[in-house]
């Protein structure tokens, strides 16, 4: 089967997260940095092939099959390097430091396995379950809580590098992305349980009769 242009974009997403995964693991800050615009890259991506999928006429099955399991590579791949360089590099804030508990992505990632598992069988009974807006919004705090990290590990890295740590400009910018981060981490994580909570309210017992109207 032929690649339409969305697919190719949720294609790219694919090939470039196992790069995005392991530059956070670089001592390099310009590697780092890299890992930050690749991830940046494929995010935006991700709105690229929905926006000409929808608008040029590009749905197909494979798109179908593609965007989410790109989407799901993309989590579970930046997800490694924050749990695991949480404790290295911690969002700071004026409150103090905060890192990524192991709860937030168990809880996190859990829901995007259960919601797959959800959408197939509904599928199956004839039953095409769309994203509603609270996941929309999910999708992009997580986006962003995501960014803030990745970026956090290359300002972090050359700061620690150049000797900025005592500077106020730079307590500064690392309490601005700190706040960014936790704040788009509880706010992804609280729609993360909402949305899903949506979900099973509206489609849960549907799935459960195995019945759906047309």
């Amino acid at each position: 089967m032929l690649l339409n242009l969305a697919n190719w974009f949720t294609v790219g997403r694919i090939v470039v997260t196992p790069v995005v995964t392991m530059l956070p693991f670089s001592s390099s800050p310009w590697m780092r940095l890299g890992g930050f615009l690749l991830f940046l890259a494929a995010a935006i991506s991700d709105y690229i092939d929905g926006h000409l999928a929808r608008t040029r006429q590009q749905t197909s099955d494979l798109g179908a099959m593609l965007d989410p399991l790109a989407d799901k590579l993309l989590l579970i791949g930046t997800f490694v390097p924050m749990y695991l360089l949480a404790d290295r590099f911690p969002f700071v804030t004026p409150f103090g430091e905060v890192g990524l508990p192991w709860w937030v992505v168990a809880v996190v990632l859990g829901r995007e396995v259960f919601m797959t598992v959800f959408r197939q069988v509904a599928a199956r009974r004839g039953l095409v379950i769309a994203a509603i807006g609270p996941a929309k919004w999910k999708t992009g705090f997580q986006f962003t809580w995501q960014g803030a990290a990745y970026f956090w590990f290359f300002a972090a890295t050359l700061a620690a590098r150049e000797g900025w740590a005592h500077q106020t400009a730079w307590r500064a910018f690392a309490w601005f992305n700190g706040i960014v981060g936790v704040v788009t981490m509880v706010a992804a994580f609280v729609l993360t349980l909402y949305s899903l909570w949506l979900y099973l309210r509206r489609y849960g017992r549907v799935v459960a009769r195995g019945t759906a109207r047309s």
